[in-house]
């Protein structure tokens, strides 16, 4: 009796862009945020039917509320009440500018599990020159502390660019000071506008920089994750540090298996710096986007996969970044910022 095709894994992950709207006008905004959201948002009631869909998956998926700058939404914490109500964790990602005390307090309140804010300085100068905005960085400093008196962990998320990569020590101990339980670094992705950001550095010069971070991971009094940076699991391999840490298990990229994002207008993408589209979301078609489309089915599909990343004998826990890869010309192509050269000489054009 022949079997069946494989039960495809449920995502453990899902970003849903709540807003386009933010008040800062950050260098590498992927989303090219603007001051307004955009017509067409996803309502309240297309928000909540679209939790109920997530939440229906087994296992349920945490949830990333994102922007934009989400705070932003009026019914922001009803949406984050919602799916914790729905037994959904849910965590939030902000810039910190609109924490004040009582934010906090009803954050937690509303069930968020855990906030993230995004530091891209160590310092007033290179925060705010990032972000656009005087001010951002204390305002951060004061919501972090404002999301310890509440009792809410918080993570730091830093994008690390030629300009401030070698800050990225500098930004752990920062968050560790700051009382983060966690600092998630995102390299680079030319997308929105970062796409003329800056002359990136190498492909050697990045691997150098995440080869030092790796060194330095098991030591770190936080948890410590590198995002859009998939060699860096080949690389903890390669250092035989595999295990260090808390992340040494987990996949590099993650987009269209494991990870989905869904845009304010209903967009849904392998990962937000994607701009692929899977489908459009309406109710009752979350979970048919995620399995049958053809572009969710190809990122999951190595033999889909063009050059050197499809024959890569760490394709399994890297698989080089597909947005990158995108902005290069072909996001099942070969991943720009990687030099490593598979061990099969078999690499297709």
């Amino acid at each position: 009796m022949k079997s069946g095709p494989a039960a495809i894994p449920p995502p453990r992950l899902i970003a849903w862009e709540t807003t386009r709207a933010c008040n800062l006008v950050c260098r590498h905004c992927r989303a090219e945020a603007v001051a307004r959201p955009p017509a067409g948002e996803l309502s309240f009631e297309q928000g909540r039917a679209l939790l109920a869909e997530a939440a229906a998956w087994p296992p349920a998926p945490m949830i990333i509320l994102s922007g934009g700058e989400p705070l932003l939404r009026p019914d922001i914490l009803e949406l984050a009440a919602c799916g914790h109500g729905l037994g959904l964790r849910m965590l939030l990602s902000t810039n910190g500018t609109l924490v004040e005390a009582e934010t906090a307090r009803r954050i937690k309140a509303a069930g968020v599990a855990r906030v993230s804010l995004s530091l891209d300085g160590p310092e007033a100068a290179s925060h705010d020159g990032f972000r656009g905005a005087a001010g951002s960085f204390e305002a951060l400093v004061r919501s972090a502390a404002y999301f310890q008196e509440a009792g809410l962990p918080f993570q730091v998320n830093s994008t690390l660019t030629a300009a401030n990569l070698g800050e990225a020590p500098a930004l752990t101990s920062l968050a560790a000071r700051l009382g983060a339980v966690a600092h998630h670094i995102f390299l680079l992705v030319p997308v929105g506008r970062a796409a003329g950001l800056e002359t990136p550095l190498s492909a050697e010069a990045y691997e150098e920089s995440l080869r030092a971070l790796k060194q330095r991971e098991s030591s770190l009094p936080l948890e410590f994750k590198a995002t859009c940076a998939p060699q860096y699991q080949r690389l903890g391999r390669e250092m035989g540090l595999a295990a260090a840490g808390r992340h040494g298990s987990s996949r590099g990229c993650l987009a269209g298996q494991g990870f989905l994002f869904i845009s304010c207008l209903g967009e849904v993408r392998g990962c937000g710096y994607l701009p692929n589209p899977a489908g459009q979301w309406r109710p009752g078609r979350l979970r048919t986007i995620y399995e049958t489309s053809p572009l969710f089915q190809s990122l999951r599909n190595r033999s889909r996969y063009h050059g050197k990343c499809g024959v890569c004998e760490y394709w399994n826990i890297c698989g080089g970044c597909r947005a990158r890869a995108q902005a290069a010309g072909d996001c099942l192509g070969p991943e720009p910022l990687c030099p490593h050269q598979p061990a099969t000489s078999q690499v297709s054009a």
